[in-house]
């Protein structure tokens, strides 16, 4: 059976993205950073397929070098799909402390993400890797500064890394809009921000567990993003959702 590492894999989107990875066949190996259990439904969808939790700091450099090892020992084979979902999310809307926000997040949101993939792909062939991105890469606002910067730089990593593993292994990416909303949204304010994007809608989580499912099928495609998001990345909106259509 095949195996994926999944990253953030235990909570909210991750969760949703393993889901349709155990769903296709996929044993699962969780990366959680607070060591929180899988959520109950996530354990359901799960059904008979093998899944483990491994709690690991992506802070940590000598944590991320230890995890894809740890999985294998523990599985008994090499990874076949590497999801890296975990992120950093801060706000800073300004100068203050900009460089230490800017390096906390490049550590979580880029270096390990390609770490993990350079040793993912060390151990394997033919490995799948979809790092989850998103539509602000496109057309970035002005809030969560070093968050924006950390992930336009795993973009531009998606298609070097693409390059630089072929042939063991495929890089592509994910890159979802607004999908599920935080306790900071107001009521209804998801619909919203929905109706403001050019498809009229938000995507759904489940639509952008499909896209990573797909990607980690495409045995030709490598070096893409996919953008999951209404069509969101078509637009520019100058601030973050949370701030658009509060009533």
């Amino acid at each position: 059976m095949p195996l994926a590492l999944v990253t953030g894999g235990a909570r909210r989107l991750g969760a949703h993205i393993a889901a349709r990875l155990a769903q296709a066949g996929y044993d699962l190996a969780l990366q959680s950073g607070s060591g929180a259990p899988p959520e109950d439904w996530l354990l359901d969808a799960i059904g008979d397929r093998r899944c483990e939790t491994f709690l690991t700091d992506l802070d940590d450099p000598g944590a991320v070098a230890a995890l894809p090892d740890a999985v294998a020992r523990r599985f008994g084979r090499p990874i076949d799909v590497l999801i890296n979902g975990a992120s950093r999310f801060g706000a800073m809307d300004g100068a203050d402390g900009a460089y230490d926000a800017v390096a906390a997040h490049l550590r979580v949101n880029l270096a390990a993400p390609v770490a993990l993939a350079t040793a993912v792909a060390r151990a394997g062939h033919g490995v799948a890797i979809v790092n989850i991105l998103d539509q602000r890469i496109a057309n970035p606002p002005v809030d969560q500064l070093a968050y924006t910067l950390s992930k336009q730089a795993l973009a531009e990593a998606t298609r070097t890394l693409a390059l630089a593993l072929a042939p063991k292994a495929r890089v592509n990416g994910v890159a979802p809009g607004l999908v599920l909303p935080t306790e900071d949204y107001a009521t209804g304010q998801f619909d919203r921000v929905g109706a403001l994007m050019p498809l009229g809608r938000n995507a759904r989580a489940d639509e952008i567990a499909d896209a990573v499912l797909w990607l980690a099928r495409a045995e030709a495609v490598t070096g893409q993003v996919i953008f999951v998001d209404g069509g969101a990345h078509l637009k520019s909106f100058e601030r973050d959702f949370v701030h658009l259509a509060r009533d």
